[in-house]
């Protein structure tokens, strides 16, 4: 069989000296963002950070990608044994979440923008959906960061956030507070009368937890509350 990178078979090593593969390693279960690095007539090879190129076969495809785009897989192994990629997520990722439940700790890949938020797939194993309303910063297709369970609702989906449950959310939404007096010179013209929509546009968080969180800060000496907005205590941070 032919070693030429345009006719290899699936999973062949790369030529030597071609590139350096830059890819963060992934393993077989995980659900990754992948750089298509050949396009031949057995499908696409993904660089997925080992010496060997990761086969995305045309019969696994959902659009016919080009090199140096990214697709987003899972990657799991064929009947041989041998990790291949799919762009069908459905057929790995299940709807209802199964030994998760409120508060945990889970990670993330973001998946897809939805009418109602952004959704993610949890621990490489359920989907989940991140709502509009508590999202803190822009996120981008395959980005990969830590997330919280919301709830899991009776029919066993996943409500998620990206900030954690209890008194640590609340800490989390006051240094984001104190990190925007700080930039804004001390002062900000947000409080318990300001319209949610511009709390979320400034701060990134919803208005009940802003008005929470200024509310510890406040009874921590941090911050003063002013008709117009809330002032940063000199030495109080």
């Amino acid at each position: 069989m032919s070693d030429s990178r345009d006719r290899r078979p699936a999973n062949a090593t790369r030529p030597a000296g071609t590139r350096n593969y830059r890819a963060p390693k992934a393993s077989v279960g995980d659900v990754a963002y992948l750089e298509v690095v050949t396009v031949n007539d057995i499908g696409a090879f993904l660089d997925w950070g080992h010496p060997r190129d990761l086969l995305l076969p045309y019969g696994e495809q959902r659009f016919r990608p080009s090199v140096g785009k990214r697709v987003l897989v899972m990657i799991y192994e064929d009947q041989q044994g041998r990790p291949v990629a799919s762009q069908k997520l459905e057929r790995f990722i299940a709807d209802e979440a199964v030994g998760l439940q409120a508060g945990d700790e889970v990670s993330l890949v973001v998946a897809e923008a939805t009418d109602l938020g952004v959704k993610a797939v949890v621990n490489h194993r359920f989907w989940g959906l991140l709502y509009r309303d508590e999202l803190n910063r822009p996120l981008r297709r395959g980005q990969r960061l830590c997330g919280y369970v919301q709830r899991r609702r009776d029919d066993g989906r996943l409500d998620l956030s990206l900030l954690p449950p209890g008194e640590a959310r609340l800490d989390v939404v006051g240094e984001q507070v104190l990190k925007a007096l700080r930039a804004s010179g001390g002062y900000l013209p947000l409080g318990d009368k300001s319209d949610p929509a511009e709390i979320k546009a400034r701060l990134g968080v919803s208005k009940n937890a802003f008005k929470q969180a200024i509310g510890r800060l406040y009874k921590r000496q941090q911050i003063t509350l002013e008709p117009g907005g809330i002032r940063l205590v000199p030495n109080g941070e």
